[in-house]
């Protein structure tokens, strides 16, 4: 018994959905200021890819970081300067025995800059002194700030839009959102941007701006609101309807919140990267406006194809994934009459022929097809919820999901890496725990900013996930469960690229931040490692292919090479019998096979001569020699067979040099 029960002095209290998210903001990947600014970034951007495929338009996002000073901060909150009453509380006070230290400090620091330029040279004195400006800058930054700064966010998209009347509690009310139903989603409980405005309203105190229109809308919706967090409620600062005259549709939500751009500037521009490869169909406009111009920065991700993954359809309750509680309010919120109805209706999988055999098993608990579901007793509920785990139902249609697609993840990865050699697989709808998936993935050999070895690129529901990931499923079976060195590729010196993409309705998900996949679902396991493996069949036909063609190359090389020297040597000996006895053997048999002695003597053949010959003779050698290869790798890998009819060769048909068919090249020797 609580001390309060006792008559104690504790009080109970009750805390809000934002008190509690606000208290512990690292369960949504608010853990430091640069990770703020960098989820705050991804959460928004997320939310307007949403906005954006929900009514079939192309995506369209432009993100603004724009750096904003303590003192124009300060403006903005209508706090004036302030003198200091007391330097000694601060973080930067100075001392002056710290200031005659770090004095002589820097004149020790010069003489040795000066000895430095005289014995090695100007060029190592310049680096020497930038790396001790940047030290002694970072050693200026003392105190808990150091790094952060404060700055404004703003992301613009061309998607649905808000209701003005919903704007307050979409974005005002922690836990409220339009994403509940059982079909795939970027995000799930509508919380990402609303701990955004939280951390916003905890470390800078400024509202959220917010600015939409409906499609057709002929005016916008502007607000200006931040969230009550002990009541979890918004509070509307300002609202108005303005004209929009130009038709426009979407949203644009802009905050200030404390943030640290220098020790996340790698993973915001990591992350814009990977979003343009898994959404190719969408553009992205990033731009970094800092104090200093020179520190800014412009950057555009722009479409590659107008081809988007067909969006994801509402689908019900597959019966093996519900729980207890799922159950008991799916019969409380039913209009189903009778326990028939509600099974067909509210469950995936379940026809009424399958329902009469599940009541059939339920008829020793006293229930039928007619009977209400709301009149269920809670042990009936109970047998009926262990049924639907008992039960083996048709796995789901998985047409609730929307993968990237093939072609998609493809283009993605070609247009931001060029990688050499490419293969994509896109695997079957699978299921765990009643919960359909798909595995899609991409292998890459070559390409810009990919380091030797294995390099892995993961993404769930389309979103990626760049931290944690020495624990995911993919990273552990991308590099512990495939064997490389059998597709031809060498895990140590190529550059690999590895892309996997796993969509569902319920990612297996481990950690508070959600930033990687659990290792321990072993249907996810098996179709991760069927992907990549997939894909690296496909490579090592393709590796086979380019080595012969080297090979093919290098041996051209080598023949050609020798041209000049085997047709100079043969000369040599022809020109030698042209001018000897006519009676010998050996220039007898040339003369009547051939008369190629006589045509030496006449000069009609010379050493230039051979040279051509045998230079056509090494290129119908080494092309019957390529032919036969590929046919042997056709046959090899199981190609299907093409018939080709050839018609007669007669004057009124002419053939080209090559005839093609899908599966192989005729090339005419004449």
């Amino acid at each position: 018994m609580s001390k309060a029960g006792k008559g104690g002095s504790d009080k109970l209290q009750q805390k809000s959905p934002a008190e509690f998210f606000a208290e512990n903001k690292n369960i949504a990947g608010f853990d430091n200021p640069g990770k703020c600014l960098y989820t705050t970034v991804r959460e928004l951007v997320e939310n307007a890819l949403d906005s954006a495929e929900s009514i079939s338009v192309l995506p369209l996002v432009e993100i603004t970081i724009e750096e904003v000073s303590r003192a124009r901060l300060n403006t903005l909150r209508g706090l004036g300067d302030h003198a200091r009453v007391d330097e000694q509380l601060y973080h930067d006070y100075e001392s002056e025995d710290a200031r005659k230290k770090r004095l002589a400090k820097e004149a020790k620091e010069k003489q040795r800059l000066e000895k430095l330029a005289a014995t090695k040279g100007e060029a190592a004195a310049a680096a020497a002194a930038a790396d001790a400006a940047r030290k002694a800058a970072d050693g200026k930054k003392a105190g808990p700030a150091r790094g952060t700064l404060f700055y404004k966010v703003t992301v613009k998209d061309n998607g649905c839009g808000m209701s003005h009347a919903d704007i307050p509690n979409m974005l005002g009310r922690v836990l409220s959102g339009t994403k509940y139903g059982v079909k795939q989603t970027r995000g799930k409980f509508g919380l990402g941007a609303k701990m955004a405005l939280i951390w916003s309203k905890m470390t800078t105190g400024l509202p959220f701006s917010i600015s939409s229109a409906l499609r057709k809308q002929d005016f916008r919706s502007q607000y200006e609101l931040d969230i009550d967090i002990h009541k979890n409620a918004p509070n509307v600062h300002s609202a108005a309807k303005l004209p929009n005259a130009d038709g426009w549709h979407g949203a644009c939500l802009s905050l200030t919140i404390e943030g640290n751009w220098s020790s996340y500037r790698a993973k915001l521009l990591k992350y814009l990267r990977q979003i343009a490869v898994i959404t190719p169909y969408a553009q992205f406009s990033f731009q970094y406006i800092a104090e200093d111009p020179k520190s800014s920065l412009k950057l555009t991700f722009r479409r590659r194809t107008d081809v988007m993954p067909p969006p994801p359809k509402i689908t019900k309750h597959h019966p093996s994934s519900v729980d207890l509680e799922l159950v008991k309010r799916l019969i409380t919120e039913t209009k189903a009459t009778s326990l028939s109805a509600f099974l067909t209706r509210e469950f995936d999988q379940v026809s009424k022929a399958l329902s009469g055999r599940l009541i059939g098993e339920l008829r020793s608990g006293g229930v039928n097809a007619s009977t209400d579901p709301k009149q269920l007793s809670s042990q009936q509920v109970v047998r009926l919820h262990q049924l639907l785990h008992e039960v083996r139902f048709a796995d789901p249609s998985g047409s609730h999901l929307s993968p990237a697609g093939e072609y998609n993840l493809r283009l993605g990865v070609m247009k931001e890496l060029q990688p050499e050699l490419i293969a994509t697989h896109a695997g079957d709808v699978r299921v765990f725990e009643g919960h359909a998936f798909i595995v899609e993935a991409a292998v890459s050999l070559g390409g810009r900013e990919l380091r030797p070895g294995i390099n892995v690129y993961r993404f769930a529901n389309r979103i990626p996930l760049l931290f944690e990931g020495g624990s995911d499923v993919i990273t552990r079976t991308a590099t512990k469960r495939i064997n490389w060195g059998s597709y031809k590729i060498n895990q140590s010196s190529d550059r690999v690229g590895v892309f996997v993409s796993i969509v569902s309705t319920k990612i297996p998900f481990k950690g508070a931040g959600k930033e990687y996949i659990g290792d321990d679902v072993e249907e996810m396991v098996s179709a991760v490692k069927a992907a990549i493996q997939q894909c690296c069949a496909q490579l090592r036909v393709k590796i086979a292919k380019a080595l012969a063609l080297r090979e093919q190359q290098q041996r051209r090389r080598n023949l050609t090479k020798y041209i000049p020297d085997a047709a100079g040597a043969i000369f040599t000996v022809l020109a030698a019998m042209a001018g000897s006895d006519p009676r010998g053997p050996k220039r007898r048999r040339l003369q009547d096979s051939s008369n190629l002695l006589q045509q030496v003597a006449r000069k009609e053949v010379v050493q230039a001569t051979l040279e051509k010959k045998l230079a056509e003779h090494v290129e119908r050698i080494d092309t019957d020699m390529a032919l036969e290869f590929q046919v042997a790798q056709g046959l090899a890998g199981g190609a299907a067979k093409q018939q080709l009819w050839l018609a007669p060769l007669c004057d009124k048909t002419h053939y080209g040099p090559e005839l093609h068919a899908n599966a192989c090249v005729v090339r005419l020797l004449h």
